[in-house]
């Protein structure tokens, strides 16, 4: 076999490689392309109903606001390792259920923005890009969110605002539209604070431990990626990774000015 039949074979394999790797996920939301999202019935916070195990979308919530999906050939198993999402660059985990599917909501920015699935091990990727169009759409130009590397673990997002309000899993919606979209209790999370307009001043950001069921020795490692002025020329990504060491552990994880 010549060099030429070779390498001919070897971009066919290529190809056929990654068609399969894109393959192995499904997505049914966001879908790539141009849009213009006017008028959907888009609901960022959720109902929980402890233990709240899992991330999801209320009825009816409009496809423009939301990740939905399902990872195909998926092995049985009564608990699934988390994938990675990956949002306009930001990580977080996703729990997938035991038939493969998966949903969240998530409040898009203006513009260009990118959604990508990894499996646990990164063989399995899918990515999709889009465009919204719609300039009325109200853009979170500030968003906290955590996530946690353990399972039945629960660990909570605190934000103290410059006016004074708390956002927490106990009063996730403030006067001025900002909010916490879910409480999870069960581990991984993500949960995620934003705000499409932030108040000027200085913002506090907490982590709490607040317990891992039976074993209360377990060490959690905490990330927390904290986005300002998503979708502009401004746009600022900063990420911290805070060892939680036991339940009851508060750390204020960043202290900071906005603008």
């Amino acid at each position: 076999m010549n060099n030429r039949i070779k390498w001919g074979l070897a971009s066919v394999l290529a190809v056929v490689q990654v068609a399969s790797l894109a393959a192995g996920i499904r997505m049914d939301a966001p879908i790539g392309g141009w849009r213009h999202s006017a008028g959907g019935e888009e609901s960022y916070t959720q109902e929980v109903h402890y233990p709240a195990v899992r991330v999801n979308a209320r009825p009816g919530q409009s496809a423009s606001a939301l990740i939905k999906g399902q990872i195909l050939s998926m092995p049985k198993a009564k608990k699934q390792p988390p994938y990675t999402l990956v949002v306009n660059g930001a990580a977080m985990p996703q729990r997938i259920e035991e038939d493969g599917s998966f949903e969240r909501p998530y409040a898009f920015s203006v513009g260009s923005n990118s959604v990508e699935m990894r499996s646990p091990d990164g063989s399995l990727r899918k990515r999709v890009q889009f465009y919204e169009n719609y300039a009325g759409k109200a853009r979170p130009r500030m968003r906290v969110i955590l996530s946690w590397d353990s399972d039945e673990t629960d660990l909570d997002l605190h934000v103290v605002m410059p006016d004074g309000q708390h956002v927490f899993y106990g009063n996730r919606v403030a006067t001025d539209g900002s909010a916490q979209d879910v409480d999870v209790t069960t581990g991984y999370g993500p949960e995620i604070f934003s705000s499409p307009s932030p108040q000027k001043g200085q913002y506090l950001v907490y982590v709490n431990y607040y317990g891992s069921g039976e074993n209360t020795s377990d060490l959690t490692v905490a990330q927390v990626t904290l986005v300002t002025q998503e979708g502009t020329p401004n746009e600022k990504q900063q990420s911290f990774r805070i060892p939680m060491r036991k339940a009851g552990e508060l750390t204020l994880v960043k202290q900071f000015s906005y603008p």
